[in-house]
């Protein structure tokens, strides 16, 4: 039978390059993804390449973190592939506010809104998802779910704060998941990534200073690549890893040992 990924933030960075992988390996693929007009161009191109492995690739321009937009998608995708389930769920929503808590500069500080919007999407998302698509049966025994998250959850990054909190609030989420949602068969587990040049990174301020930081520090003298992580996810979908479940995974070349 052929397997099927649900990629839920893959519109660049490890997402994107998770899709390509998975397409590769046959995986076709649903992809859902948040961008604007000027940028779907940019987006339709990466997706005719993966269509040339000979994967099904089916896109959706929608708001992954909107349940409303979540509850209309699913139907849409079950309609075009019958008697689906998927065989991997990716969330790589990266969607926060990027302020300090308390600042002497004169520059906005964040608000309780502001975290809780943070929260929500990089980790009470996952909980909607993980409940929608099981109520909509499109998890089955073997399934994995893979989150992401980064160094930023356990130390200090300018401006990172909400986003440390919402990473810190998705690896408990993902444990917890992992134990209530094995007696069903299928494995979650959370990727540490290390510092990677995404588009997401360069919106955290002083980005600069943490790409040259990583790329020192790292053990085996370069920074983490979109790629490194979307080779550790395809390992999560093979057999021989039934038994890994509930860790948070470094995948960093063992920049998280240098301090």
């Amino acid at each position: 039978m052929k397997k099927w990924a649900l990629i839920i933030g893959g519109s660049s960075g490890m997402g994107l390059a998770t899709s390509q992988k998975l397409s590769k390996h046959g995986f076709n693929l649903i992809i859902i993804h948040r961008d604007r007009r000027s940028l779907i161009p940019a987006f339709n191109e990466h997706l005719d390449e993966i269509k040339k492995t000979g994967q099904k690739v089916i896109s959706f321009n929608v708001d992954g973190t909107n349940k409303e937009k979540i509850n209309e998608t699913l139907p849409l995708i079950t309609d075009q592939v019958p008697n689906l389930s998927f065989d991997l769920v990716l969330h790589a929503i990266s969607r926060g506010n990027l302020k300090p808590f308390v600042s002497k500069e004169d520059q906005p500080t964040l608000t309780a809104q502001d975290i809780a919007l943070t929260i929500d999407a990089m980790a009470t998302n996952v909980l909607t998802w993980v409940q929608t698509l099981k109520d909509h049966s499109l998890l089955k025994s073997g399934s994995r779910l893979v989150t992401l998250t980064s160094a930023g959850s356990a130390r200090y990054w300018k401006g990172y704060g909400a986003v440390a909190m919402a990473k810190s609030s998705l690896e408990i989420l993902s444990k917890y998941l992992a134990v209530e949602l094995a007696p069903f068969g299928i494995r979650v587990n959370c990727i540490n990534a290390g510092i990677t040049d995404t588009p997401s990174l360069r919106f955290i301020p002083n980005y600069e200073q943490l790409i040259e930081e990583a790329s020192k520090r790292n053990p085996l003298g370069r920074m983490t690549s979109p790629e490194d992580i979307a080779n550790a996810i395809y390992l999560l979908t093979l057999p021989e890893s039934n038994w890994i479940n509930g860790n948070v995974m470094f995948v960093d070349g063992g920049e998280h040992l240098m301090g």
